[in-house]
């Protein structure tokens, strides 16, 4: 058996592993019921515009990672990180009820509070999860341990989103939601007490509660460390290039493929399971090392997948031109599991294995990464360099929204918004690979020892 899923029957990775599971199913489910609901049910709930609300509620979840983080990483590395674990499900509980409250009173002002509160869950979560693992794995188990916390995120943000979105849908959603979110979140926090203890690795450090000037020497201190600084730009690159393709996922399906809501789902679900195969294949593509060649391979992928989904679109909207559906098609026939005239299937299944390649690909980019900064930080800021890659992040998920309304405006369409940004992904890796080498020379090592 793997050792990356016979971690799953040791007591120090399986309860944190399903607690971080479950809190990002949470994250998602709230999230994706409350947009639908803004998008689609707005009415319900306000009389604010909700395509408005739309745009504007995944900024209050991104909005504390910019605030908190510098702080949650001090307090990551000061305090025993199982504890920390236990008072953040005890607060996700909070939450719920708070969100709850929001849905049974159609008020969206606590709907809105309660998803910035959960933004600040993540936050206060993020430095814990990514500092526990080199505390608890050795380092030949980090690429299999970060896979399959990877891999679980994945899976766990697809079943939240089809969740969530079907939980909007029906006529009770205020219980239904509710139940899900306070019965997922009690028991993560019954999964938390099982992570087992995880002394402090810095006890005496003094805590700087101002958010300015700590987030300023956190990103002063990785700037010292350049290795650890271009991991987490490349890291955040690969959240720039994920968000600004699963944000345009629902208009894709909707107005390039003329899909319902199931081939939007069918889309995702394809993507997110790529990611989750490419994660867990970095064990055995590395060996158990921290293998960097998998960078630039998982690079190389994303770029030439992309472009080839650029050419499969064209090919599906011409047969989709010829087929002229009536209505919008469903994943079945998307498929070819019911008929439709004129489809070439082919072409739609091409469609899917590029989005599967993608996904592939950014299991193999992201998983190495985060283990290079885990085993290349010193232990006593471990914490404090992951909620820095945190905030960079953050930052490049916002751009990448800038960057789409630019695109937008520059009258792009949605595949060459893909095309372009695959292109883009060639020129940040050639940065990458111009400032850091070992990125190139790994990947030129690897390759030869599987010729």
């Amino acid at each position: 058996m793997s050792s990356q899923f016979s971690l799953m029957q040791e007591q120090r990775f399986r309860p944190f592993f399903l607690t971080q599971f479950l809190g990002a199913f949470n994250d998602n489910v709230f999230k994706t019921a409350l947009i639908t609901l803004v998008t689609f049910h707005a009415v319900s709930i306000t009389t604010m515009d909700g395509s408005m609300l739309a745009t504007v509620m995944p900024g209050l979840f991104i909005l504390p990672f910019f605030i908190f983080s510098a702080t949650a990483g001090q307090l990551a590395d000061k305090y025993e990180k199982s504890q920390i674990i236990r008072i953040v499900k005890v607060f996700e509980i909070g939450i719920m009820l708070f969100a709850s409250a929001g849905f049974y009173l159609h008020n969206i002002w606590l709907l809105g509070a309660a998803l910035f509160m959960m933004g600040m869950h993540s936050t206060i979560f993020g430095p814990v999860k990514y500092s526990y693992l080199p505390q608890h794995l050795k380092e030949n188990e980090l690429i299999g341990g970060n896979g399959m916390v990877e891999m679980g995120t994945f899976v766990a943000i697809l079943l939240g989103q089809v969740l969530g979105a079907w939980a909007a849908a029906q006529s009770q959603y205020e219980i239904l939601i509710s139940m899900v979110v306070l019965l997922i979140a009690f028991i993560g926090y019954i999964m938390s007490r099982g992570v087992p203890h995880s002394p402090a690795a810095a006890p005496n450090l003094a805590i700087n509660w101002n958010p300015v000037s700590s987030t300023y020497r956190s990103i002063q201190f990785i700037w010292q460390h350049q290795n650890i600084w271009l991991a987490i730009i490349a890291i955040s690159w690969f959240w720039f290039f994920g968000a600004t393709l699963l944000a345009q996922f629902p208009n894709y399906a909707k107005k390039v493929l003329l899909g319902d809501e199931s081939v939007y789902i069918l889309l995702l679900s394809v993507f997110s399971i790529g990611i989750g195969i490419g994660s867990l294949a970095c064990e055995k593509l590395s060996k158990g090392k921290v293998e960097l060649g998998l960078v630039l391979l998982g690079a190389i992928g994303l770029t030439v997948a992309t472009m080839d989904l650029f050419f499969a679109n064209m090919a599906v909207t011409d047969a989709l031109r010829y087929a002229e559906p009536q209505s919008a098609i469903n994943f079945q026939q998307f498929l070819g599991l019911q008929p439709l005239k004129g489809l070439k299937l082919f072409e739609h299944w091409h469609l899917l294995a590029d989005l599967a390649l993608i996904g592939f690909s950014g299991g193999l980019y992201i998983v190495p990464l985060y283990a290079l900064i885990q085993t290349r930080s010193e232990k006593s800021h471990q914490s404090r360099v992951i909620a820095a890659n945190n905030i960079v992040n953050a930052l490049f998920m916002v751009l990448s929204v800038m960057f789409s309304v630019w695109m937008f405006k520059e009258q792009f369409n949605i595949p060459q918004l893909f095309l372009v940004t695959a292109l883009l992904n060639v020129l940040v890796m050639v940065y990458l690979c111009f400032r850091q080498p070992e990125y190139y020379k790994a990947f030129i090592r690897w390759i030869k020892t599987r010729i």
